[in-house]
This record gives structure tokens, C-alpha cells and sequence, in this order.
């Protein structure tokens, strides 16, 4: 399998899940403090949101690489 080929099948993969899920969610430490033999920490969620329309052009270009470089 050529390396375009399997660049096509990551970008429709990833435009699928794109599609399926819309975004991801992570934790990061904002801060912490130890007073003693206490440990406080403040964590936050943030949220990336993946718009529709470049899951779209994932899927898109994928199939595209997929198909030309199947021609070849």
C-alpha cells in the first residue's frame, strides 16, 4: 500500500469520526496548591468542537486521494 493511499484511508476515518462525534473533550491542571499535608488542585474540562463542514472536506479529500492513487 502507497503512502497516498493510506493518508485517503486516515483522512476518511478521521473525517468519519469527525462526522459521528463533533468534537473531544480533555482535562488540563489549572492549578494546585499544597498547604501542609493537604494537596488541592483545580482541574478544568475544555471542549474543542470539530466543525461539520472540515469533516466533510476530510472525507472528501480522502476519497479522492484514495481513488487517484488507485488509477495509478
Amino acid at each position: 500500500m502507497n503512502p497516498g493511499k493510506l493518508v485517503g484511508i486516515v483522512l476518511i476515518v478521521a473525517g468519519v469520526l469527525a462526522l459521528a462525534y463533533g468534537g473531544f473533550t480533555y482535562t488540563k491542571d489549572s492549578h494546585e496548591a499544597r498547604i501542609g499535608p493537604l494537596k488541592l488542585s483545580v482541574k478544568d474540562t475544555e471542549t474543542v468542537n470539530i466543525p461539520v463542514w472540515l469533516g466533510a472536506v476530510s472525507i472528501i479529500a480522502g476519497v479522492l486521494l484514495v481513488v487517484v492513487r488507485g488509477k495509478n
